[in-house]
């Protein structure tokens, strides 16, 4: 292993669980896509092929960017903040519609789609980090420090909100998160905050009393899965994925059902992405479950630090962002599979089925990476000029 990591620079640690998170994501798609095989035809293998397609993409476009310096990531992240608003834009009017929500760019010629959301979030919040850390000494002025912090993050969660609201929730929240961790002044905080529930009840009173303006067209959804938590959580006929997933994690026991020996797994509407928790528990039980949870924590631990241990704000803000965004993906996906919280669409990094979202999460750690190789980098030309000058 050591013979390998010697290429990869960067944080050892990171190096490894992605590794091997990527590694097992093929075990485990190849084994969980027998109700994607069901719905749209093909066979296991297909669908393999072109998850392992994502993951060498993915490590590709990973072992590029953490050889980049970071201050080209800041340079840029204004030019990728446009980029994502232009994506989520074209979206919102010729997105392909998946499932009643139209989040997907279709990609011409080669059949694949991009989910414009996974790129626009993490742009979202480099772009932030750089405005964070350039803003310090103005964050006490609305016009000055307030201003241009809160708005890219309204135009990117208000653009994510028609067709994604869960995203959009967490994103909104990660941000608000980071301006908080940047010492932004509570008190502007909480003010936004009461803003946008004021404006978020005015705008759904405005749908329910003028429905032909269609300012939600997924609110129908989205109230059926919060009633349905709240009112008809044993109900089967209108939560039967959520049941069949908590059956799911109970079928697993301590040691699992074994590889591809899941069997509720054929029932879970994406077991492979929004609903892995479930599977992976009923296949590999309770034990990997922990474990799996452990990887996480580990990696949110080795990201803060590198964070921490920079003398840059904008490489620190990068990390605590893009280190709570992955940990806050994975939680969301556990707290579904397991009851906690209503169904909605988020996944797990770096194991469920290949696409945009195994991209981003690549280039996002590909940048953690290309943070933790400047500063061994700067150490390790520190302890040799020492060296030189005794």
């Amino acid at each position: 292993m050591r013979e390998y990591l010697k290429y990869l620079k960067g944080d050892g640690v990171i190096w490894i669980i992605s590794l091997i998170m990527l590694g097992f994501s093929l075990v485990s798609v190849y084994s969980f896509v027998p109700i994607l095989v069901k719905i749209e035809g093909g066979t296991p293998f297909k669908y393999l092929f072109k998850h392992f397609m994502y993951v060498i993409i993915g490590l590709g476009v990973m072992y590029w960017i953490h050889k980049r310096n970071p201050k080209y990531i800041s340079q840029l992240s204004k030019f990728g903040y446009f980029v994502g608003i232009a994506l989520l834009l074209f979206t919102l009017f010729f997105g392909t519609k998946v499932n009643d929500a139209g989040r997907w760019i279709k990609i011409p010629f080669i059949g694949l789609t991009f989910q414009s959301s996974d790129f626009a979030k993490l742009a979202l919040i480099i772009y932030l980090s750089r405005i964070l850390s350039k803003k310090q000494e103005q964050l006490d002025s609305w016009k000055e420090g307030f201003r241009p912090l809160i708005f890219p993050v309204l135009i990117v969660c208000g653009l994510i909100l028609k067709d994604n609201f869960s995203t959009s929730f967490l994103l909104f929240a990660i941000s608000l998160t980071l301006l908080f961790i940047g010492k932004v002044p509570l008190s502007k905080i909480f003010l936004t905050l009461a803003g946008i529930v004021m404006v978020g009840i005015l705008a759904v009173g405005l749908h329910k009393a003028v429905p032909e303006l269609n300012l939600f067209p997924r609110m129908e959804t989205w109230e059926n899965r919060i009633f349905n938590k709240l009112d008809n959580d044993n109900d089967v006929k209108s939560n039967a994925q959520a049941m069949n997933a908590r059956y799911a994690i109970h079928n697993g026991q301590i040691f699992g059902q074994g590889v591809g020996d899941g069997e509720l797994k054929e029932y879970i509407p994406e077991a492979y992405a929004d609903f892995y928790y479930s599977s992976f528990v009923e296949e590999f039980g309770l034990v990997s479950a922990v474990f799996l949870i452990l990887l996480y924590v580990i990696l949110l631990y080795r990201i803060i630090r590198i964070g921490l241990s920079s003398d840059r704000l904008f490489e620190t803000f990068a990390c605590i962002g893009i280190g709570i965004l992955l940990l806050t993906q994975a939680s969301v996906n556990m707290l579904v599979c397991t009851g906690v919280f209503p169904v909605t669409g988020q996944n797990m990094p770096l194991l469920a089925m290949g696409g945009s979202a195994l991209i981003m999460t690549c280039v996002a750690i590909g940048i953690v990476q290309s943070i933790a190789h400047r500063i061994s980098n700067e150490k390790e030309g520190a302890f040799s000029n020492v060296l030189a000058t005794e």
